[in-house]
């Protein structure tokens, strides 16, 4: 799909949905499936890169996760800590810039550690934004932004009466990341599962029928294309 007369959004935001019914379809354990994830990120990193995105993040981790077995949290933990390890390698080899949203104190010190070491060794690089949510819900980012907020207030002496928007967004992980303008879910379900519930109030959706490890190039250009053909409101214009 020729993309070069289309408005390539800034920021598109994506649902990996799929893993658990993509092990399945192919007689695979769990774990397969979400190695087959990883692998499907790695490569959209560098597409998103390519295709001019400035701004790619993705639900890897959410707060309702760790409801999960034991043995599939266990699974996801270790392909963290090797994944970690070669996204430092493609996000320095294609200019990328890491950042990480949530809440990573539940973490293993050495996941922790890792998630450090990617995003201060890729801190100085100028292409493509990469942002990963681990550990993360919507919900939860609102609730611990109301606290940080409220803290700095008391400790500052300001009232109440001066809190707008900008100053609320500001306290969210996503301080200084524009919102989304496209995102996208695969495997055809259709909702948002507590995903960036403050940024996405104006974002245009999408949803692939395809599972996320069969997500490729094409079908984000899909996505792209459906998105040049709406037409953006704000403000609730009629």
């Amino acid at each position: 799909m020729n993309l070069d007369n289309m408005v390539i959004p800034k920021h598109v935001a994506v649902i990996l949905d799929g893993n658990g019914r993509w092990a399945k379809q192919h007689g695979v354990p769990r774990a397969m499936g979400h190695k087959a994830g990883c692998e499907t990120l790695e490569k959209m990193v560098r597409t998103a890169s390519d295709t001019g995105l400035e701004y790619f993040t993705v639900y890897g981790f959410s707060t309702e996760n760790w409801k999960r077995s034991e043995e599939e949290v266990g699974a996801l933990m270790q392909l963290f800590r090797f994944y970690m390890v070669r996204l430092l390698k493609i996000a320095s080899a294609n200019n990328v810039r890491v950042k990480m949203i949530g809440d990573k104190g539940r973490f293993a010190p050495d996941i922790i550690k890792g998630i450090d070491n990617l995003v201060e060794g890729t801190r100085d690089n100028t292409g493509m934004t990469f942002v990963i949510a681990i550990n993360y819900g919507g919900r939860d980012e609102i609730v611990r932004a109301a606290r940080k907020l409220t803290k700095a207030y008391q400790q500052s002496g300001k009232t109440a009466d001066s809190i707008d928007e900008a100053e609320f967004a500001s306290y969210l992980d996503t301080a200084g990341i524009p919102d989304p303008d496209l995102m996208i879910r695969t495997s055809g379900e259709l909702r948002l599962s507590n995903y960036l519930l403050w940024q996405l109030a104006y974002s245009e959706l999408y949803v692939a029928d395809c599972l996320w490890p069969d997500f490729n190039k094409e079908e984000l250009e899909k996505a792209i294309a459906a998105y040049n053909k709406r037409e953006r409101r704000f403000g609730g214009r009629i």
